[in-house]
Protein backbone atom coordinates (compact mmCIF):
# COMPACT_ATOMS: atom_id res chain seq x y z
CA UNK A 1 0.00 0.00 0.00
CA UNK A 2 2.91 2.37 0.64
CA UNK A 3 3.72 2.31 -3.08
CA UNK A 4 0.36 3.69 -4.20
CA UNK A 5 0.88 6.30 -6.86
CA UNK A 6 -0.94 9.64 -6.65
CA UNK A 7 -1.90 11.64 -9.72
CA UNK A 8 -2.20 15.31 -8.80
CA UNK A 9 -4.51 16.96 -11.33
CA UNK A 10 -4.49 20.75 -11.75
CA UNK A 11 -6.92 22.29 -14.26
CA UNK A 12 -5.95 25.90 -14.94
CA UNK A 13 -7.26 28.92 -16.78
CA UNK A 14 -5.75 32.39 -16.82
CA UNK A 15 -3.53 31.98 -13.77
CA UNK A 16 0.11 33.00 -13.52
CA UNK A 17 1.97 33.30 -10.19
CA UNK A 18 -0.72 31.44 -8.16
CA UNK A 19 -0.36 28.49 -10.55
CA UNK A 20 3.43 28.53 -10.18
CA UNK A 21 3.14 28.60 -6.38
CA UNK A 22 0.62 25.72 -6.41
CA UNK A 23 2.87 23.53 -8.55
CA UNK A 24 5.93 24.36 -6.44
CA UNK A 25 4.09 23.23 -3.30
CA UNK A 26 3.27 19.90 -4.94
CA UNK A 27 6.89 19.41 -5.99
CA UNK A 28 7.96 19.86 -2.35
CA UNK A 29 5.81 17.01 -1.03
CA UNK A 30 7.42 14.45 1.27
CA UNK A 31 5.66 11.53 -0.46
CA UNK A 32 7.76 10.58 -3.49
CA UNK A 33 5.43 8.50 -5.67
CA UNK A 34 3.33 11.05 -7.51
CA UNK A 35 2.85 12.70 -10.87
CA UNK A 36 1.48 16.13 -11.76
CA UNK A 37 -0.90 16.67 -14.65
CA UNK A 38 -1.63 20.27 -15.62
CA UNK A 39 -4.54 20.76 -18.03
CA UNK A 40 -3.95 24.29 -19.29
CA UNK A 41 -6.76 26.21 -20.97
CA UNK A 42 -4.90 29.54 -20.98
CA UNK A 43 -4.48 30.98 -24.47
CA UNK A 44 -1.38 33.06 -23.72
CA UNK A 45 0.68 32.95 -20.54
CA UNK A 46 3.01 35.62 -19.32
CA UNK A 47 6.58 34.86 -20.50
CA UNK A 48 7.76 33.92 -17.00
CA UNK A 49 4.94 31.41 -16.52
CA UNK A 50 5.39 30.00 -20.02
CA UNK A 51 9.10 29.43 -19.42
CA UNK A 52 8.45 27.88 -15.99
CA UNK A 53 5.89 25.39 -17.30
CA UNK A 54 7.94 24.52 -20.36
CA UNK A 55 11.00 23.82 -18.22
CA UNK A 56 9.06 21.51 -15.91
CA UNK A 57 7.55 19.70 -18.87
CA UNK A 58 10.94 19.32 -20.57
CA UNK A 59 12.43 17.85 -17.38
CA UNK A 60 9.39 15.56 -16.97
CA UNK A 61 8.43 17.02 -13.61
CA UNK A 62 4.93 17.70 -14.91
CA UNK A 63 2.76 16.54 -17.78
CA UNK A 64 1.57 19.76 -19.40
CA UNK A 65 -1.49 19.49 -21.62
CA UNK A 66 -2.71 22.54 -23.53
CA UNK A 67 -6.26 22.56 -24.86
CA UNK A 68 -8.25 25.18 -26.76
CA UNK A 69 -11.44 25.09 -24.69
CA UNK A 70 -12.43 26.03 -21.14
CA UNK A 71 -14.41 23.57 -19.02
CA UNK A 72 -13.53 22.54 -15.47
CA UNK A 73 -15.27 19.12 -15.57
CA UNK A 74 -13.92 18.63 -19.10
CA UNK A 75 -10.38 19.32 -17.87
CA UNK A 76 -10.82 16.83 -15.01
CA UNK A 77 -11.99 14.08 -17.38
CA UNK A 78 -9.18 14.88 -19.81
CA UNK A 79 -6.58 14.38 -17.07
CA UNK A 80 -8.20 11.24 -15.63
CA UNK A 81 -7.86 9.47 -18.98
CA UNK A 82 -4.11 10.17 -18.92
CA UNK A 83 -3.42 9.65 -15.23
CA UNK A 84 -1.36 6.65 -14.10
CA UNK A 85 -2.06 6.93 -10.37
CA UNK A 86 -3.99 4.67 -8.03
CA UNK A 87 -5.34 7.79 -6.33
CA UNK A 88 -6.47 10.80 -8.34
CA UNK A 89 -6.20 14.05 -6.38
CA UNK A 90 -7.75 17.28 -7.65
CA UNK A 91 -6.62 20.73 -6.55
CA UNK A 92 -7.23 24.23 -7.88
CA UNK A 93 -4.58 26.42 -9.45
CA UNK A 94 -4.63 28.93 -6.60
CA UNK A 95 -3.86 26.88 -3.48
CA UNK A 96 -1.02 26.54 -0.99
CA UNK A 97 0.01 23.17 0.50
CA UNK A 98 2.01 21.88 3.43
CA UNK A 99 4.67 19.26 2.62
CA UNK A 100 2.61 16.40 4.14
CA UNK A 101 -0.49 17.15 2.06
CA UNK A 102 -0.29 14.05 -0.17
CA UNK A 103 0.39 11.79 2.81
CA UNK A 104 -2.68 13.19 4.57
CA UNK A 105 -4.93 12.13 1.71
CA UNK A 106 -3.18 8.81 1.16
CA UNK A 107 -3.37 7.47 4.72
CA UNK A 108 -7.15 7.28 4.54
CA UNK A 109 -7.02 4.92 1.58
CA UNK A 110 -4.29 2.82 3.16
CA UNK A 111 -6.27 2.25 6.37
CA UNK A 112 -9.82 1.99 5.07
CA UNK A 113 -10.61 0.07 1.86
CA UNK A 114 -14.24 1.17 2.07
CA UNK A 115 -13.21 4.79 1.48
CA UNK A 116 -13.48 5.73 -2.19
CA UNK A 117 -13.07 9.48 -1.84
CA UNK A 118 -11.42 11.87 0.57
CA UNK A 119 -12.69 15.40 1.11
CA UNK A 120 -10.03 17.67 2.53
CA UNK A 121 -10.43 20.74 4.70
CA UNK A 122 -10.25 24.05 2.89
CA UNK A 123 -8.88 27.13 4.61
CA UNK A 124 -10.91 29.34 2.32
CA UNK A 125 -9.45 32.82 2.49
CA UNK A 126 -12.68 34.54 1.47
CA UNK A 127 -15.00 32.61 3.80
CA UNK A 128 -12.67 32.95 6.76
CA UNK A 129 -12.41 36.69 6.16
CA UNK A 130 -16.20 37.03 5.92
CA UNK A 131 -16.63 35.25 9.25
CA UNK A 132 -14.04 37.44 10.93
CA UNK A 133 -15.86 40.55 9.73
CA UNK A 134 -19.15 39.24 11.11
CA UNK A 135 -17.68 38.71 14.60
CA UNK A 136 -16.38 41.74 16.40
CA UNK A 137 -14.19 39.73 18.76
CA UNK A 138 -12.61 37.95 15.76
CA UNK A 139 -12.86 34.67 17.69
CA UNK A 140 -12.11 31.46 15.80
CA UNK A 141 -15.16 29.44 14.81
CA UNK A 142 -14.98 25.66 14.64
CA UNK A 143 -17.37 22.71 14.26
CA UNK A 144 -16.61 19.25 15.58
CA UNK A 145 -19.35 17.27 13.85
CA UNK A 146 -21.64 18.43 11.10
CA UNK A 147 -25.40 18.42 11.81
CA UNK A 148 -27.63 15.65 10.37
CA UNK A 149 -28.85 18.12 7.74
CA UNK A 150 -25.38 18.01 6.16
CA UNK A 151 -26.13 14.43 4.99
CA UNK A 152 -29.58 15.33 3.64
CA UNK A 153 -29.23 15.63 -0.13
CA UNK A 154 -32.10 18.12 -0.30
CA UNK A 155 -30.51 20.78 1.90
CA UNK A 156 -26.98 19.52 2.63
CA UNK A 157 -25.30 22.30 0.65
CA UNK A 158 -26.34 24.85 3.26
CA UNK A 159 -25.04 22.82 6.21
CA UNK A 160 -21.90 21.04 5.02
CA UNK A 161 -18.97 23.18 6.15
CA UNK A 162 -15.54 21.92 5.09
CA UNK A 163 -13.89 25.17 6.18
CA UNK A 164 -14.49 25.17 9.93
CA UNK A 165 -15.05 21.45 10.68
CA UNK A 166 -12.22 19.91 12.71
CA UNK A 167 -13.21 16.23 13.21
CA UNK A 168 -12.91 13.38 10.65
CA UNK A 169 -16.31 12.06 9.56
CA UNK A 170 -18.35 10.75 6.68
CA UNK A 171 -19.71 13.47 4.38
CA UNK A 172 -22.04 13.73 1.41
CA UNK A 173 -19.66 15.63 -0.86
CA UNK A 174 -16.19 17.11 -1.26
CA UNK A 175 -15.08 20.54 -2.41
CA UNK A 176 -13.62 20.61 -5.89
CA UNK A 177 -10.42 22.42 -4.91
CA UNK A 178 -9.39 19.65 -2.47
CA UNK A 179 -10.67 16.15 -3.19
CA UNK A 180 -9.29 12.73 -4.14
CA UNK A 181 -10.73 9.46 -5.44
CA UNK A 182 -9.67 5.89 -6.03
CA UNK A 183 -8.90 5.34 -9.67
CA UNK A 184 -11.49 2.58 -10.02
CA UNK A 185 -14.29 5.06 -9.29
CA UNK A 186 -13.76 6.02 -12.93
CA UNK A 187 -12.65 2.71 -14.44
CA UNK A 188 -14.84 0.23 -12.54
CA UNK A 189 -17.94 2.30 -11.81
CA UNK A 190 -17.67 4.52 -14.91
CA UNK A 191 -18.41 7.73 -13.00
CA UNK A 192 -17.13 10.85 -14.74
CA UNK A 193 -17.53 14.57 -14.28
CA UNK A 194 -20.53 15.95 -16.15
CA UNK A 195 -19.34 18.52 -18.67
CA UNK A 196 -22.78 20.14 -18.87
CA UNK A 197 -21.94 22.08 -15.70
CA UNK A 198 -20.96 25.49 -17.01
CA UNK A 199 -18.85 28.49 -16.10
CA UNK A 200 -17.21 27.99 -12.72
CA UNK A 201 -18.99 24.59 -12.75
CA UNK A 202 -20.40 25.09 -9.25
CA UNK A 203 -21.99 21.84 -8.01
CA UNK A 204 -20.16 19.61 -10.53
CA UNK A 205 -18.32 17.93 -7.65
CA UNK A 206 -21.59 17.58 -5.74
CA UNK A 207 -23.16 15.84 -8.74
CA UNK A 208 -20.14 13.53 -8.99
CA UNK A 209 -20.20 12.67 -5.29
CA UNK A 210 -23.94 11.98 -5.24
CA UNK A 211 -23.41 9.41 -7.99
CA UNK A 212 -20.39 7.99 -6.16
CA UNK A 213 -22.54 7.45 -3.06
CA UNK A 214 -24.61 4.91 -5.02
CA UNK A 215 -21.58 2.58 -5.00
CA UNK A 216 -20.17 0.71 -1.99
CA UNK A 217 -17.64 3.47 -1.38
CA UNK A 218 -17.78 6.12 1.35
CA UNK A 219 -16.73 9.75 1.13
CA UNK A 220 -14.54 10.60 4.13
CA UNK A 221 -13.67 14.04 5.40
CA UNK A 222 -10.18 14.42 6.87
CA UNK A 223 -9.33 17.88 8.27
CA UNK A 224 -5.62 16.96 8.23
CA UNK A 225 -5.78 16.84 4.43
CA UNK A 226 -6.02 20.59 4.32
CA UNK A 227 -4.91 23.38 2.03
CA UNK A 228 -5.26 27.14 1.74
CA UNK A 229 -7.56 28.28 -1.06
CA UNK A 230 -6.67 31.78 -2.19
CA UNK A 231 -9.98 32.31 -3.98
CA UNK A 232 -8.88 34.32 -7.01
CA UNK A 233 -11.78 36.12 -8.68
CA UNK A 234 -11.32 34.53 -12.10
CA UNK A 235 -9.37 31.64 -13.56
CA UNK A 236 -9.52 27.93 -12.78
CA UNK A 237 -11.17 27.14 -16.12
CA UNK A 238 -13.67 29.94 -16.03
CA UNK A 239 -13.27 33.52 -17.18
CA UNK A 240 -16.28 35.25 -15.67
CA UNK A 241 -16.53 37.34 -12.54
CA UNK A 242 -18.75 36.05 -9.75
CA UNK A 243 -20.53 39.42 -9.99
CA UNK A 244 -21.33 39.08 -13.68
CA UNK A 245 -24.75 38.30 -15.12
CA UNK A 246 -23.32 35.24 -16.87
CA UNK A 247 -22.10 33.84 -13.56
CA UNK A 248 -25.55 34.30 -11.99
CA UNK A 249 -27.19 32.50 -14.89
CA UNK A 250 -24.84 29.50 -14.78
CA UNK A 251 -24.97 29.42 -10.96
CA UNK A 252 -28.69 28.67 -10.95
CA UNK A 253 -28.49 26.40 -14.00
CA UNK A 254 -25.88 24.23 -12.30
CA UNK A 255 -27.79 23.95 -9.01
CA UNK A 256 -30.98 22.94 -10.78
CA UNK A 257 -29.13 20.49 -13.04
CA UNK A 258 -27.59 18.76 -10.01
CA UNK A 259 -31.03 18.47 -8.43
CA UNK A 260 -32.83 17.22 -11.55
CA UNK A 261 -30.19 14.54 -12.08
CA UNK A 262 -29.84 13.20 -8.56
CA UNK A 263 -32.64 14.16 -6.17
CA UNK A 264 -36.12 12.85 -5.53
CA UNK A 265 -39.02 15.23 -6.16
CA UNK A 266 -39.33 15.87 -2.42
CA UNK A 267 -35.60 16.61 -2.12
CA UNK A 268 -35.74 18.86 -5.17
CA UNK A 269 -38.61 20.86 -3.72
CA UNK A 270 -36.74 21.47 -0.47
CA UNK A 271 -33.58 22.49 -2.31
CA UNK A 272 -35.50 24.89 -4.57
CA UNK A 273 -37.13 26.50 -1.53
CA UNK A 274 -33.78 26.91 0.21
CA UNK A 275 -32.16 28.22 -2.96
CA UNK A 276 -34.97 30.77 -3.33
CA UNK A 277 -34.91 31.84 0.31
CA UNK A 278 -31.14 32.24 0.47
CA UNK A 279 -30.03 33.32 -3.00
CA UNK A 280 -33.09 35.17 -4.26
CA UNK A 281 -34.54 36.71 -1.11
CA UNK A 282 -31.05 37.07 0.36
CA UNK A 283 -31.82 35.59 3.79
CA UNK A 284 -29.05 33.97 5.94
CA UNK A 285 -26.64 32.43 5.36
CA UNK A 286 -26.44 34.30 2.03
CA UNK A 287 -27.13 37.74 3.56
CA UNK A 288 -27.70 39.47 0.24
CA UNK A 289 -29.25 42.86 -0.40
CA UNK A 290 -32.99 43.06 0.25
CA UNK A 291 -33.48 45.70 -2.44
CA UNK A 292 -36.69 44.91 -4.41
CA UNK A 293 -34.85 45.54 -7.66
CA UNK A 294 -32.06 43.13 -6.79
CA UNK A 295 -34.50 40.48 -5.55
CA UNK A 296 -36.46 40.80 -8.80
CA UNK A 297 -33.25 40.50 -10.82
CA UNK A 298 -32.16 37.41 -8.90
CA UNK A 299 -35.64 35.91 -9.38
CA UNK A 300 -35.32 36.30 -13.15
CA UNK A 301 -32.02 34.39 -13.14
CA UNK A 302 -33.50 31.79 -10.78
CA UNK A 303 -36.36 31.10 -13.21
CA UNK A 304 -34.17 31.23 -16.31
CA UNK A 305 -31.68 28.89 -14.68
CA UNK A 306 -34.40 26.37 -13.86
CA UNK A 307 -35.83 26.23 -17.37
CA UNK A 308 -32.37 26.11 -18.92
CA UNK A 309 -31.39 23.20 -16.64
CA UNK A 310 -34.65 21.48 -17.51
CA UNK A 311 -33.74 21.82 -21.18
CA UNK A 312 -30.26 20.45 -20.47
CA UNK A 313 -31.77 17.46 -18.68
CA UNK A 314 -34.23 16.78 -21.52
CA UNK A 315 -31.37 16.86 -24.02
CA UNK A 316 -29.66 14.32 -21.79
CA UNK A 317 -32.26 11.77 -22.89
CA UNK A 318 -30.43 11.50 -26.22
CA UNK A 319 -27.05 13.11 -25.53
CA UNK A 320 -24.97 13.27 -22.34
CA UNK A 321 -23.42 16.61 -23.27
CA UNK A 322 -19.87 15.30 -22.91
CA UNK A 323 -18.66 17.49 -25.77
CA UNK A 324 -15.03 17.78 -24.72
CA UNK A 325 -14.70 14.14 -23.72
CA UNK A 326 -16.14 12.90 -27.01
CA UNK A 327 -13.68 15.00 -28.99
CA UNK A 328 -10.83 13.82 -26.76
CA UNK A 329 -11.83 10.18 -27.08
CA UNK A 330 -11.89 10.53 -30.84
CA UNK A 331 -8.39 12.05 -30.73
CA UNK A 332 -7.23 9.12 -28.60
CA UNK A 333 -8.76 6.68 -31.06
CA UNK A 334 -11.12 5.16 -28.49
CA UNK A 335 -14.30 7.07 -29.34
Amino acid sequence: METLKISVIIPTYGREQPLIDSINDVLKQDYPNFEILVVDQTKNHEPTTEKYLQNLADTQKISWYRVDWASLPGARNYAVRRAKGDILLFIDDDVRLESNYLQSHLKNYQKHPEIGAVAGRVFDRMKLANYAQANEDNSPYTIEYLPPEAMDAGIAWYYIDLVHTIKPQQVISARGCNMSFRQDVFTKYNIWFDERFRGSAVREESDFCLRLRKTDYKIWYDPEANLVHLGEETGGCHDISTRSLQYQFTFYHNHFLMALKNLTLEQQFRLYLKLFDCHVLGNPPCNKSGSPIKIATRLVFYLLGFFDALGTQIKGLYTDGQIYSKTDLDNLGIG
